[in-house]
């Protein structure tokens, strides 16, 4: 485990507060692994979309309110929010007296921006607002025959065929990998939408597949794919959207592309 993860709250026993306290907050570094890979500044532009279905606090009257919120976190911030820490910090609303729904949106864009380093934009939607379930557009590739050699990321599998460039969406809901810290699984569907020469299917699937027994926070996971596809592909154009499974009423769900795009914040119907 990392030395900065020794503090953290995740995998460690903590006491539940339900009162507001911005210093359940607990900030990590991003990996930024592109640096490794050679580049002076990030390859990608994007966000990371955290979505919050647990969220609850009281009017001046003492009345529970519950909503559900949305939280982007541009990925340049230095720093990411550790999942239990931002889990605690929303329980921390629970009895605590806001005048306004505003007031409860106003504190985590202060509390949120300060930990991650960067701008975080926050909407507060009622439970009788929420938008249908969507879903990953393009071509599914789950149901090619391949078989599965690799459980640890193996980019070598990541390669082209010769031809005319293309537009194409693919699609898996076969990721998986899991948490560094407590090992436990993150599931997770991903939608690969490039400009560029054909990538091999097959071997798009199989390097999917490969992140199953691979520790890593979900952020760097979706900027590792994005780097290798880049690197071994070498399309034109690149968006890598993944959409995890909720875990302590959280997702994550990371966007990383080529072009300065905002995606849509669908939710799919394991979320």
């Amino acid at each position: 485990m990392n030395d900065y993860l020794k503090d953290a709250p995740l995998g460690h026993t903590t006491d539940y507060v339900c009162e507001y306290d911005r210093a359940q907050l607990f900030a990590i570094p991003r990996s930024n692994s592109w640096r490794e890979r050679g580049h002076a500044v990030a390859p990608f532009h994007g966000c990371d979309i955290w979505n919050a279905y647990e969220l609850s606090w009281l009017n001046p009257r003492g009345l529970p309110q519950v909503a559900i919120a949305e939280f982007r976190v541009p990925c340049e911030s230095p720093c990411i929010i550790e999942s239990k820490s931002f889990k605690l910090y929303l329980n921390s609303f629970n009895l605590s007296r806001f005048a306004s729904t505003e007031v409860v949106r106003q504190h985590m864009i202060d509390d949120l921006s300060e930990i991650a380093g960067a701008p975080v934009t926050v909407s507060i939607h009622p439970l009788d607002g929420q938008p249908r379930m969507g879903q990953l557009e393009g071509e599914c590739l789950d149901q090619l025959d391949v078989e599965i050699e690799h459980y640890q990321p193996a980019p070598q599998l990541l390669r082209t065929h010769p031809g005319d460039l293309i537009t194409s969406k693919l699609y898996s809901h076969l990721l998986k990998s899991n948490c560094p810290v407590t090992g436990q699984p993150d599931w997770a569907s991903i939608q690969i939408d490039y400009r560029g020469v054909p990538i091999d299917k097959e071997g798009l699937l199989k390097y999917l597949v490969s992140y199953r027994e691979h520790g890593d926070f979900h952020e760097q996971c979706v900027e590792q794919i994005f780097l290798d596809i880049m690197d071994h592909c070498q399309p034109e154009q690149l968006s890598v959207y993944a959409r995890y499974i909720r875990r302590g009423g959280l997702d994550i769900n990371p966007f990383r592309s080529t072009e300065k795009v905002s995606p849509d914040n669908i939710r799919l119907l394991r979320q």
